[in-house]
């Protein structure tokens, strides 16, 4: 009797379709799931990666990204869509630059930390964020939550004319232009020079964290590093977005954005820009090419492009870094990625995921919380400061005194 009933469900439930359809798709989801899910390639020296290994364990996890949403563009899209924004309450403050100009640095100062109750020596993460970003973005807030659930101070840095305050000069901001960069990191050890400085940058944010070190060297007044999706070869990256599918994706919706801020900034811009030429721009070489170059007096956007990719320049970095890509990113493609560098410095490891496109990398079947970029960043930035010394020592650097 039990038989000849399952005989029945069993001819039932063939018998739909749709069930057969939802139970085939699941299945090969789950099953390209396990085939994706791959331990990221850990490009560094034998002393870095011990370190990694020991207190970054997540570099030796499989990465499986979301079974739905594996692609590179999928992923670089829909991260925008589900990603959660956990509640952060900044406290702003604006400060001058050499220029006369002013930056907006929103600060979470954690003043509850249970690990660290001493604010002048609490340990602070700088935030850099990308292009069009600010510290509203997901992948901001994600970053904050990481670092003061830890007990650290975080402030982040809002690219000039991108958090809320006006201009006060016609200058903006560029991925080669580090001195905005010097000015917050100088102005963070100033109040706080007993506390250590790390700082963290997502994609052009990354860049210039990168050009920050490399043309600081052995002044960098930072412990260590730690850059996500960044672009690393600004000419590879423009051809990358100029694809079709892009193009289409991606690009125009970035320099829409770009236009927009010039556009609010008008008044004070069009002193020294074509503002309407600027606005005509629909890509992003076009933009760098109406306006960047122009704006930081290169003489083509071509040599813009040249000083701003950070690739190239990681010999000159004094500081532990630890750089995050997907192979799949449709901003930074894997061809450019500076491999062979990374093999070469002991104080530089580059990890690459096989999935997880630009500042995605969703994992889980609903990934709106934390993700695998979050968790990397959350267990780095705890190695770091808790285990400084080891890290100094695994990547040949000396013990500075004055951090």
């Amino acid at each position: 009797m039990l038989l000849s009933h399952l005989e029945l469900w069993k001819v039932d439930y063939l018998s739909r379709p749709c069930t057969l359809v939802f139970g085939a798709l699941t299945a090969s989801l789950f099953y390209l799931w396990g085939v994706k899910g791959q331990v990221p390639v850990l490009v560094c020296g034998d002393g870095f990666r011990a370190f990694l290994q020991k207190y970054c364990p997540v570099v030796t996890e499989r990465f499986c990204p979301t079974p739905w949403c594996w692609g590179g563009r999928l992923q670089t899209l829909v991260r925008v869509l589900v990603k959660s924004s956990p509640a952060v309450a900044y406290r702003n403050e604006l400060i001058r630059t050499g220029d006369g100009g002013q930056l907006s640095l929103d600060w979470v100062d954690n003043s509850d930390s249970v690990d660290y109750p001493q604010c002048p020596s609490r340990p602070t993460v700088l935030i850099l964020p990308g292009l069009t970003g600010n510290s509203q973005q997901t992948y901001v807030l994600h970053a904050v939550r990481q670092a003061t659930q830890h007990g650290y101070r975080c402030v982040v840095m809002n690219n000039r004319g991108f958090g809320g305050e006006e201009l006060l000069t016609p200058l903006t901001f560029c991925a080669a232009c580090t001195s905005d960069v010097e000015t917050v990191v100088n102005h963070v050890k100033e109040l706080y020079p007993q506390a250590p400085l790390l700082g963290a940058g997502v994609s052009l944010g990354g860049m210039l964290l990168l050009n920050y070190l490399a043309r600081k060297g052995q002044e960098a007044k930072v412990i260590a590093a730690l850059v996500m999706s960044v672009s690393w070869d600004s000419f590879e990256s423009s051809a990358s977005l100029e694809q079709p599918i892009n193009k289409l994706l991606f690009n125009r919706h970035l320099t829409s954005n770009l236009c927009r801020a010039i556009n609010r900034h008008r008044k004070m811009l069009e002193k020294v820009i074509d503002v309407d030429h600027v606005l005509k721009a629909r890509t992003i070489r076009e933009f760098d090419e109406r306006f960047t170059s122009v704006m930081f007096g290169y003489n083509s956007c071509s040599d813009y492009y040249q000083d701003a990719s950070p690739g190239y320049k990681l010999p000159r970095m004094a500081v532990p870094v630890l750089c995050l890509n997907a192979a799949d990113d449709p901003f930074s493609p894997k061809h450019a990625f500076p491999v062979a560098i990374a093999q070469r410095l002991p104080n530089v490891a580059l990890l690459v995921t096989s999935h997880g496109g630009h500042i995605g990398f969703l994992e889980g079947l609903y990934p709106s919380g934390a993700g695998y970029m979050d968790r990397l960043l959350g267990q780095f930035v705890r190695a770091a400061f808790e285990h400084l010394a080891d890290l100094r020592e695994a990547c040949g650097i000396g013990v500075d005194a004055t951090e």
